[in-house]
């Protein structure tokens, strides 16, 4: 009867433990799950990966904040509206999750996106077959339509019911081949892992030119220069923000290939800093910018931080900024567009009118 009661108490506790383990996985790991089943599709080839979770994201306050600063449409897009009421599909609603690749070919720059929510497949079938085609690849139905306004495809396919892979590449199939493997893979993984408290978060490898993209849009020399050229050594650039209440923490690393280089940008950082609270305080920029706005600036460039980071074999250098309600308004009021102002011809029309 004692071992009876023995293998019975065994058995129970391990029905408990595989019911532990599976609720876990059912109510705590699903977002995870679906947020590695789109970074482990991520092309062999890619250049930078952005992830957003996009579900989560709309449930803090600073991207609420931020989607009332955005300013609203006075109108749908004709396209637009035909689009949402042919598919169903509304991305501010349906939309969970998103990773989005960039492939470097030659002088072309191509995406591959993989996106999760809620899609009517039936409907968008239906709507894409209206101006595009469809073929059977690798045993999947991939859909290419014209993008509008150039001369370039997208293609389009259901991994699942409720995930969606598109990509102006013109060989999709290729793509959902390839997925990063090995060595490349692993080094991948591992910055997706190091920010993946994160809802949003970009990866940039070395070839992805940053700093070359940086000089390119430099309009002066000096500094700017001098970090383009430190960004081009750079290994890995990443970035990641994580809402806190109603702000967002900004934090940008970038490794280095050695000491020498991490102690260079950690200065051109600093200097940065330091000539950008010098420049609010001088007499000429506070005569240009109201108040608000200026103290929101010497807030941000205040709360900035530079710290170099020793991981053994890697050297990095973050760069920590905080984003404030008081940064989002004076932004708002900086980029209103002014009214405009009736001509004189306008003028003299409306005066005629009143008479």
């Amino acid at each position: 009867m004692n071992r009876r009661l023995w293998i019975g108490l065994v058995f129970v506790v391990a029905l408990v433990a595989i019911a532990v383990v599976a609720l876990h996985h059912f109510f705590a790991g699903g977002a995870t799950d679906a947020r590695e089943s789109a970074l482990a599709l991520t092309p062999a080839d890619a250049n930078s990966v952005v992830f957003a979770d996009v579900a989560q994201l709309r449930t803090a306050p600073f991207f609420k904040a931020l989607g009332d600063w955005v300013p609203k449409a006075q109108q749908v897009d004709a396209d637009y509206a035909k689009f949402l009421q042919d598919t169903g599909f509304d991305y501010e609603r349906d939309l969970d999750r998103i990773a989005i690749a960039t492939i470097k070919r030659g002088e072309t720059t191509e995406f591959f996106a993989v996106g999760d929510g809620r899609f009517d497949r039936k409907k968008i079938n239906t709507y894409i077959s209206e101006f595009g085609t469809h073929d059977k690849k690798d045993g999947r139905e991939v859909f290419t339509a014209p993008l509008k306004g150039t001369t370039r495809k997208v293609s389009f396919v259901f991994l699942h019911q409720n995930q969606i892979a598109i990509t102006d590449d013109p060989d999709l199939s290729s793509l959902l081949r390839n997925p990063l493997r090995g060595t490349d893979a692993n080094e991948w993984r591992e910055r997706f892992d190091r920010l993946g408290g994160s809802p949003i978060f970009a990866v940039f490898r070395q070839d992805a030119e940053v700093g070359s993209q940086l000089a390119a849009r430099a309009t002066n020399g000096g500094q700017a220069q001098q970090l383009a050229s430190l960004l081009d050594q750079l290994r890995w650039i990443t970035l990641a923000g994580v809402p806190e209440e109603n702000r967002l923490r900004v934090v940008l690393e970038g490794e280095c290939p050695n000491d020498a280089t991490a102690h260079d940008l950690a200065d051109v950082l600093n200097g940065i800093r330091i000539f950008a609270q010098a420049g609010l305080n001088d007499p000429k920029v506070r005569r240009q910018l109201d108040d608000q706005t200026r103290e929101a600036y010497i807030e941000l460039v205040h709360g900035a931080d530079v710290t170099r980071i020793d991981r053994g074999e890697t050297k990095s250098v973050r760069l920590l900024l905080e984003v404030t309600p008081e940064m989002l308004k004076s932004a708002r009021f900086a980029t209103a567009v002014p009214e405009p102002q009736p001509s004189r011809q306008e003028e003299a029309a409306a005066k005629s009118k009143r008479k």
